[in-house]
């Protein structure tokens, strides 16, 4: 008789059984219409590498659950997949391509795009084979790739029914994007990172009469895109000028003083530049008042022939010029410290811009109705329970969500 070896050897145990269950066809369920099925989709490892703990906690919970339904002798079925994850592949590819000096723009999209599928279909073998390793009894022969042929469909399928109902629709709307991924971002996939940067003072010269309003700001090279200045209609310093106008620095142009209760008459001088191209407050108060909207961006975040004189200007380098001008002309009063929340891209931590776009939006407050309602109700239990409150808060303040991309 051989020894029970002293320590475990998983190398030698596992594979041996595993691929013995495999070949036994133990985790594909065989269809019995008396039985009530338990399924579970396997949520998507994103096709950007290997697992990583936490998927290595989600397939063992999930695991679980399915090895308790199978005992039970339920038909049971573990749908295993991958995501193809599109901004976060693209920027993994294009880091694969700076390690050799080359960037996509380089190689071509045609190029770009074969060795982003050679990454794929890498990514998704290593994820199957850590999934496999984990011992996870999932039904393989019916294993699923977002971009395979019936997934694409059941995603066309679902935006045609969801614009039917007109709850996808185009327009042009406040988003996030990323200069350098160029390409919109949801509000997921933007985080929010506290920022020391500078509040800068800047003076719109009247032009009825003599003297400044003074309007801080974080961001002096939006300015070029102002079409208003703001107050507050209770604000008692800025009563006599609503309806008068200011003269934009620089750039010669003559803007409206406004009232409205958007003002924080805390913040800064009480007196807000609006830009309604490029802050998601400032559209808002655009759209009460019929602003117009004065993109001074490109897509790779220089200046465009909206911005005058800094016209091809990287953003940064406008803002120094911008500043230098300013104080040249004895219109930029002070600058501050000043501690905020800046939105960076969550792939490739670049500095979000807020920009007016047109894209496609899923109207959410219909969808978030409903599933507030299935929690409020009892029929979903959210574990653990602290948890509630943040769900309602989140759901009861959600936006529109903007599904569009523009990647390669």
């Amino acid at each position: 008789m051989s020894e029970i070896p002293k320590a475990y050897e998983s190398g030698k145990i596992e594979k041996k059984w595993y691929d013995f269950w495999l070949k036994q066809g133990y985790f594909s369920p065989k269809i019995d219409h008396k039985k009530k099925p338990f399924v579970i989709i396997m949520p998507p490892p994103n096709v950007t590498g290997e697992l990583h703990l936490g998927h290595a906690l989600t397939a063992t919970l999930e695991d679980i659950m399915v090895r308790w339904h199978r005992m039970k002798g339920e038909p049971t079925l573990w749908l295993p997949g991958t995501d193809h994850a599109g901004i976060a592949t693209q920027v993994v590819v294009e880091q694969q391509l700076a390690k050799q000096g080359q960037t996509k723009e380089e190689i071509g999209r045609e190029e770009f795009m074969k060795l982003t599928w050679e990454w794929a279909d890498k990514s998704r073998e290593d994820i199957r084979h850590q999934h496999q390793l984990l011992g996870a009894s999932c039904d393989w022969t019916r294993e699923k790739f977002t971009l395979d042929k019936g997934p694409s469909k059941a995603v066309r399928t679902a935006f045609v029914r969801l614009y039917n109902k007109g709850l996808i629709y185009r327009g042009e709307r406040m988003i996030n994007w990323c200069p350098r991924c160029q390409t919109a971002l949801s509000d997921l996939e933007v985080v929010h990172k506290d920022v020391m940067g500078h509040l800068y003072y800047i003076r719109y010269p009247l032009t009825q009469s003599e003297g400044f309003v003074t309007v801080a700001t974080t961001r002096p090279e939006t300015f070029l895109g102002d079409t208003a200045v703001a107050v507050n209609p209770e604000d008692e310093r800025y009563k006599n000028l609503v309806g008068k106008s200011v003269i934009l620095p620089i750039i010669d142009k003559k803007i409206l003083i406004i009232a409205d209760d958007a003002v924080d008459t805390s913040f800064g001088t009480g007196a807000l530049k609006i830009t309604p191209a490029h802050d998601t407050t400032d559209f808002e108060v655009a759209q009460r008042h019929n602003l117009p909207l004065v993109d001074i961006m490109n897509p790779d975040a220089t200046m465009n022939e909206n911005a005058g004189p800094y016209q091809g200007l990287e953003r940064f380098v406008c803002r120094d010029r911008v500043l230098a001008d300013l104080e040249d002309k004895k219109l930029l009063e002070k600058i501050e410290p000043y501690s905020h929340s800046v939105g960076h891209c969550c792939r490739c931590q670049t500095m979000v811009e807020p920009k007016v776009s047109l894209q496609w939006f899923v109207q959410t407050e219909p969808l978030a109705k409903a599933a507030i309602e299935v929690v409020k109700d009892g029929r979903i239990k959210i574990i653990p329970e602290r948890f509630t409150k943040i769900y309602f808060d989140w759901m009861e303040n959600i936006r529109d969500w903007c599904i569009s991309r523009q990647l390669w």
